[in-house]
């Protein structure tokens, strides 16, 4: 069998928490909108995060966002901890692009345990073939929990062994969605309120509060993933901070890393004043060249 050596391919990866799946007590407004804009973007692969509802009316808003933004379903998992009743159900959803990729492979990352979920996938140009694996890589996306920083580092460590090489992995790997781990430290904590201290900060053995928790990230990068801004030296803008009048502080909670075999191309924070009126996040955007490290 003859083997194609392929030219890198440029691709697009997206990821967005959508506030309670889109909706404002059913309608369903503010996600036709979120899904022009993501459709207007032409992203190659997706993670949604807090996909509240989606699994109403046999994932009817599944399947139509994915086909107004002419994508394909992956996995849609369902969070361990959503509440009932059954209108609150969360999920976290991945999307690709069918033309250009092919899906080899999909699981879900400590089933059962994860906070939210944890999905892997395994893809490879559609140009290559099946059984040649040089041109595979995995994309992971996750919604890490927002109230414990323990869990956070938790479930981070299931997506440490695919920061570099490893038996059977392929080299090139992206992961990303809502980490809810600050990519900063905060000088003046009174700019959050006291209730909601413990989200985001370290909680020493006897209940006190150290410094911003970023244990989350922070494992990742040590284990190997690389953030796209220490790539391209270029800071992007903060993904929260507007919404709310009592948190007011400009942090990256959701994230995009790359391994060392991806060539990044571009990374930014999409900030504009109809975006912020869409979500309490704003989407996150990287520009890659797969293959270009091979």
């Amino acid at each position: 069998m003859s083997i194609t050596t392929l030219a890198p391919v440029p691709t697009r990866f997206l990821t967005w928490n959508l506030l309670l799946g889109g909706l404002n007590n059913g309608d369903d407004t503010r996600l036709r909108k979120q899904t022009e804009v993501v459709a207007g973007l032409e992203p190659d692969f997706v993670v949604f995060t807090e996909c509240a509802g989606w699994e109403k009316g046999d994932e009817r808003l599944l399947l139509r966002t994915a086909d107004a933004a002419e994508l394909t379903p992956v996995l849609m998992a369902r969070s361990r901890v959503s509440r009932e009743p059954k209108d609150v159900i969360n999920h976290t959803v991945m999307m690709y692009r069918k033309d250009r990729f092919r899906l080899k492979g999909r699981c879900l990352l400590a089933p059962g345990d994860a906070h939210h979920a944890i999905i892997r996938a395994r893809f490879q140009p559609v140009a290559a073939e099946f059984d040649d694996p040089r041109y595979d890589f995995f994309v992971l996306g996750t919604h890490l929990s927002h109230a414990d920083g323990d869990k956070r580092l938790s479930d981070a460590k299931w997506m440490t062994d695919y920061a570099g090489e490893f038996p059977g992995y392929p080299g090139q790997a992206v992961a990303m969605g809502d980490f809810n781990a600050p990519d900063r430290d905060l000088e003046d904590w009174s700019r959050i309120p006291q209730n909601m201290h413990a989200r985001y900060r370290l909680v020493n053995p006897d209940g006190s509060f150290g410094g911003v928790d970023q244990r989350a990230l922070q494992v990742m990068l040590e284990s190997g993933w690389q953030d796209p801004q220490a790539l391209t030296g270029k800071p992007r803008a903060a993904t929260v901070g507007y919404a709310y009048d009592n948190e007011r502080v400009p942090w990256s909670l959701d994230h995009i890393l790359v391994t060392k075999a991806v060539e990044v191309r571009d990374y930014v924070t999409l900030d504009t004043e109809d975006l912020r009126d869409l979500s309490d996040h704003l989407p996150t955007m990287c520009d890659v060249m797969l293959g270009a490290n091979l």
